[in-house]
């Protein structure tokens, strides 16, 4: 056997953690991101007309989603990168490339705003799919590309021909469906949506990433320092896009992503040429 490489080093798991945890005290002040991503969750499970009775809920900056599914009816485990999370929801502190539990344990992994700062990804959605029992789901949201597209301008700017990168890169939405079809997912689905916040300043926008766990998490060798006067020179380019009334629109870009465990009980695509209408009768006018 081949032995892969090791994933790249992309963010550092205890700055990671010590952001969740940072965030934990105060997180209902800065939670409407997590609130929108849980919802978009919920109404797809709502569709979903199997039981799925054993969850495992990944990211759990407050009690909310756990809640929200043992209402449900949900057997809930959960899991977080913070030890803060994990603990007030009687939980596993973990990352999710390293999820300590057996395979075949859960009907349902439900991932809310944690996957994008995962270093192997592709290792963790293997990993998910080993978790879940045959014709398990798995349902995940997080911060996908095309995020924060002011505040990423604002930085490349005021630092000029020596920026570094001050927000990690993100998942496409193509991409996202790839990698569940190579991690071995049955019918997986990748869709993405826009939601819209408007900040009165660059700083406000800051409180809010650094208050949900969103702060800068990337290893320290592919960071500079974000040095006041850069912060001060941003904030002034970011209020340059302000509308009439001061305050700027900044875009959050959700991916919402899917797949299930393959199970022979599964439908199958249909066989190529099997089709009983040709596509020339189908475009004939009427």
């Amino acid at each position: 056997m081949v032995d892969q490489p090791a994933p790249p080093i992309i963010f550092d798991p205890r700055r990671r953690a010590l952001a969740r945890d940072r965030a934990h005290v105060g997180f209902a002040a800065h939670d409407f991101l997590y609130r929108h991503m849980l919802e978009g969750l919920l109404e797809r499970l709502g569709d979903v007309s199997r039981p799925l009775e054993t969850v495992l809920l990944l990211g759990c900056p407050d009690t909310s989603a756990r809640d929200a599914l043992r209402a449900l009816g949900k057997s809930v485990t959960c899991c977080d990168p913070g030890a803060l999370n994990a603990r007030a929801n009687d939980g596993v502190q973990a990352d999710e490339d390293a999820l300590p539990f057996a395979s075949d344990s859960f009907d349902l992994v439900l991932s809310c705003d944690t996957l994008d700062t995962v270093n192997d990804l592709p290792g963790a959605l293997v990993l998910i799919r080993r978790l879940l029992r045959p014709d398990g789901l798995f349902l995940g949201a997080c911060m996908g590309a095309g995020s924060l597209p002011r505040l990423k301008q604002a930085l490349l700017d005021a630092e000029g021909d020596k920026a570094r990168p001050h927000v990690h890169p993100q998942i496409d939405v193509r991409a996202a469906g790839d990698l569940l079809a190579r991690a071995g997912y049955a019918m997986p689905v990748a869709d993405i949506e826009t939601l819209t916040v408007r900040y009165g300043s660059l700083l406000a926008l800051m409180r809010d990433l650094r208050g949900m766990g969103h702060g800068n998490v990337m290893a320290r060798d592919r960071i500079g320092p974000l040095t006041r006067g850069a912060i001060a020179r941003a904030s002034l380019l970011f209020g340059e896009s302000a509308d009439a009334d001061g305050r700027i629109g900044e875009s959050f870009s959700i991916l919402y992503f899917s797949g299930w465990k393959p199970d022979p009980s599964q439908p199958l695509p249909a066989r190529r040429g099997s089709a009983r209408v040709s596509l020339a009768d189908v475009l004939k006018p009427g």
